[in-house]
């Protein structure tokens, strides 16, 4: 069940990365969140969504990772987990990729719900890079203090878990990714499913199939993609 107050993380994971939260350049950030909206800006996800990719898949339920950069800055469009929009908001082109992909791939015809909640409570991390936004205005929270934060969960994988997937989509995910240990996890990179990319190598990359594959082969259950 996730957490539904303003800030708060769940516990498996403040105890591998909680102090984090403490550090000088999280106490900027909460400050440059709460200066953001006493000047009347509206950032995007909700308070209460801010880590829902941490409250959906705690740290020792974490199977796969899918490494996004932004939320979307549409209204109602972002709830905490990368690529995911919730149920009644059409999914962005991206999302309608990796559905295209996903039908291709294990042939499961995916509809308009593009709610990812069910993967995360499987085990997949749909964490995004930087975890709020201002309205309308792409990647303005980016450089503010994020980055750190979610490189320090990435750390935290990495070091702690074993046999995880890794799913790097586009040149700034695999950048961000750069230091996980192949030797452990794997990772399985390839373009984003931007519509600018999709047709360059994301399309027909079977990397759905991939991660099941692996899983069954660490006796574990293969994710449901279904909606």
């Amino acid at each position: 069940m996730p957490i539904e107050k303003p800030g708060q993380i769940h516990p498996s994971w403040l105890a591998v990365i909680g102090d984090e939260l403490e550090k000088p350049y999280m106490q900027a950030l909460r400050h440059f969140l709460k200066e953001e909206k006493v000047a009347g800006k509206i950032i995007f996800p909700p308070s209460p969504l801010i880590f829902n990719a941490f409250n959906h898949t705690p740290f020792e339920q974490v199977r796969v990772v899918i490494i996004g950069q932004d939320p979307y800055h549409g209204d109602g469009q972002a709830h905490g987990l990368s690529f995911s929009v919730p149920k009644g908001i059409a999914p962005p082109p991206s999302l309608l990729n990796v559905f295209k992909e996903i039908a291709s791939d294990v042939g499961i015809r995916m509809g308009k719900n593009g709610d990812l909640t069910p993967w995360a409570d499987q085990g997949v991390l749909l964490l995004n890079a930087t975890l709020t936004v201002e309205q309308a205005k792409a990647g303005s929270h980016q450089n503010k203090g994020w980055e750190i934060f979610t490189d320090a969960a990435i750390t935290a994988l990495n070091a702690h878990r074993e046999h995880l997937v890794f799913v790097l989509w586009g040149s700034y995910a695999q950048k961000k990714g750069a230091f996980i240990d192949e030797s452990k996890h794997l990772v399985l990179k390839s373009v984003h499913p931007s519509p600018l990319s999709a047709h360059r190598g994301f399309f027909g990359n079977h990397q759905f199939s991939t991660i099941n594959q692996h899983l069954i082969r660490q006796d574990q259950t293969p994710i449901d993609w279904q909606l």
